[in-house]
């Protein structure tokens, strides 16, 4: 198979084009996204960047921060921390929801917390957790949303470490699910206490609350979520031959939709895509503009190789590439420093992002040719100023350059 490649470079960074539906799939949850990890490709997603309240699924970035915390060496999994009278009102018994039933004034050890919070969804455990390491479950939530812009998150925010309702708790689908993909990757001495099926404390027995944990496709994490007015949701992962994929969806009307929509959106991902290879590692992508170096432009590549699913039936079918950076770029570089990315978008709806590196050195010019290149870049700015008014939409500059044929990834 061949694929041809419509190639564009983006002189300032706008908002990329995004996949809202897959080969006319459709789902009835409000928001969702389907992600394949290994190579970052989007297969679907439905208002994935819509704000919404996350319930239980936050408890996945509570579980972050405390597995940054054991790495870092500052908790142990023996670390005990004690459920105050705050913890045991707000997440215990007397919360009516759910909970390992800890007693008032006693500690319980990280490491019961941590399966507490993965297999019971533990109200008390989140509490007594953010309490010990922050000192109130306030200044905990600021922490986990101080870690979601360190991940790159922009809009998720917290108020609380449970995910019981708060106006502080918001997330979206696509963060939500680059959150869990983080997880998987950064943690995967911790990541199967999501898929545990059972967990034993004290005269009790927790028995997983992930709906998909005994279904054919027999998911391994992540949350599910419940939200008065919201409805059902759920952040899942499941793995078949090889290939992980990370799903998100929001806002169904029962737990049999849950169940049943994630099972159809999960399997869909796994039977109707394949891999494609569009760029190889340390391959040159294109060029970007540079200003006031000893040359105008500077080459650039990805580091690995940039792949992007579709259909597995696909014919004929054609893929855009777009590198976009901050521009123009300013010297010094050194080969391997970041500059940008490339974003591919296929005609089946599926999307992928890599990050692009430069391919070579590049020292700066001298005053000649910087003032040549502000010369030049501030009539293009004008002229592009105009256009785009004119147009009322940002513009794009074609680059003429050679597009390799994409090729199924071995």
């Amino acid at each position: 198979m061949r694929l041809a490649l419509l190639f564009f470079v983006f002189i300032q960074i706008f908002q990329p084009a995004l996949a809202q539906s897959s080969g006319g799939y459709q789902t009835a949850a409000a928001e969702a996204t389907l992600i394949d990890v290994d190579s970052g490709a989007t297969l679907f997603e439905k208002n994935a960047d819509r704000l919404f309240a996350p319930a239980s699924m936050s408890k996945i970035m509570t579980l972050a921060v405390i597995f940054k915390k054991l790495k870092a060496g500052e908790i142990t999994m023996d670390t005990e921390f004690p459920v105050s009278l705050y913890a045991w009102r707000n997440g215990g018994a007397p919360s009516r929801t759910t909970s390992m039933f800890i007693p008032l004034n006693q500690t319980a050890k990280v490491s019961d917390l941590i399966q507490g919070i993965a297999v019971q969804n533990a109200n008390d455990a989140c509490i007594a957790v953010a309490e010990g390491i922050s000192g109130t479950e306030d200044a905990f939530a600021k922490l986990m949303t101080e870690e979601a812009r360190a991940l790159g998150l922009q809009k998720s925010t917290f108020g609380n470490s449970t995910g019981l309702p708060h106006p502080g708790n918001q997330m979206t689908a696509r963060e939500l699910a680059a959150l869990s993909i983080h997880v998987i990757k950064t943690y995967p001495e911790w990541y199967p206490f999501f898929g545990q099926k059972e967990f034993k404390y004290r005269t009790f027995n927790f028995k997983n609350h992930n709906p998909l944990q005994a279904t054919a496709i027999a998911a391994d994490g992540l949350k599910p979520g419940f939200t008065e007015g919201v409805g059902y949701s759920i952040a899942a992962s499941a793995v078949r031959d090889g290939r992980r994929l990370v799903l998100v969806m929001n806002g169904l009307e029962s737990e049999r939709d849950r169940r049943e929509e994630a099972q159809k959106m999960l399997n869909w991902g796994f039977v109707n895509f394949k891999p494609y290879k569009v760029f190889d590692k340390d391959e040159v992508v294109g060029d970007v503009r540079v200003w006031g170096g000893q040359k105008w432009t500077l080459p650039v590549k990805a580091k690995e190789d940039v792949v992007v699913l579709l259909p597995v039936n696909a014919k004929d079918q054609r893929i855009r590439a777009q590198i976009a950076y901050q521009g123009p770029v300013k010297p010094p570089l050194k080969e391997g420093d970041p500059v940008g990315e490339v974003r591919i978008t296929s005609e089946a709806g599926t999307s992928n992002s890599a990050p692009l590196y430069a391919a070579a050195d590049l020292e700066a010019g001298g005053i000649i040719a910087k003032g040549v290149d502000s010369l030049l870049l501030g009539v293009n700015a004008y002229v592009s100023q105009a256009v785009t008014k004119y147009l009322k939409k940002p513009h794009t500059q074609p680059v003429n350059t050679a597009v390799p044929a994409v090729t199924p990834k071995s």
